[in-house]
């Protein structure tokens, strides 16, 4: 699940904390668009920690992910993967965004997103994934932060409001739904992060 637009050639570079805003939505939308494979749960296991004196609910949680990954098996990421977001007719849990806002038909943020695809000039890769997968948001947002897909960051503000119109209230309840869970394993340590990270963007977007 991911986005491109018509490549552009020179950006300036970002400041850290905006690599690191935009590091941390491209890892949420990996291991929510599949599974993590033996090479990207390797270089989780291998990452370095937050420092101490950073948000304790997101270095706590990012410490417990990458412990979780030096153990994890990929095969059995994939089945668990699997398991929750496939399964046999309907998956335990719904990866669809317009799930966790009661849409109606007609007012279906897949109907919106396909609107805001064409005005940022993106492309929807995988057609056949509904637009409102919460791998392709959570894409959206790392090029909206950290520019890439042939197009530079977006300013605060159109940040700010692609996240409070189609993560903030749906992403949380997603994450809530994954720990709750009896069939999550090793993807509550990914709602951990999730559900952290999306409480420092909402907090920040709420102060800018």
């Amino acid at each position: 699940m991911s986005v491109a637009a018509a490549p552009v050639q020179f950006h300036k570079a970002l400041p850290p904390e905006e690599a690191a805003r935009g590091d941390f939505y491209a890892l949420l939308a990996r291991v929510l668009h599949a599974a993590p494979d033996g090479a990207m749960l390797a270089s989780l296991a291998a990452a370095e920690r937050l420092p101490a004196d950073g948000d304790p609910a997101l270095s706590k949680a990012w410490e417990e992910l990458c412990l979780a990954s030096s153990v994890m098996d990929a095969d059995a990421a994939s089945e668990e993967y699997d398991l929750l977001f496939v399964g046999i007719g309907k998956a335990p849990i719904s990866i669809y965004a317009g799930f966790y806002t009661g849409a109606f038909a007609i007012d279906h943020p897949r109907v919106r997103l396909q609107a805001e695809f064409a005005a940022y000039g993106l492309e929807h890769r995988r057609s056949t994934e509904p637009e409102d997968h919460f791998a392709t948001l959570l894409d959206v947002m790392r090029v909206l932060v950290a520019g890439g897909a042939g197009r530079s960051p977006a300013d605060i503000e159109e940040q700010r409001r692609f996240f409070e119109v189609y993560l903030e209230q749906a992403a949380p309840r997603f994450f809530n739904a994954l720990i709750a869970s009896d069939k999550s394993n090793y993807y509550r340590k990914v709602a951990a992060l999730g559900l952290a990270f999306m409480a420092i963007e909402s907090e920040s977007f709420e102060l800018d």
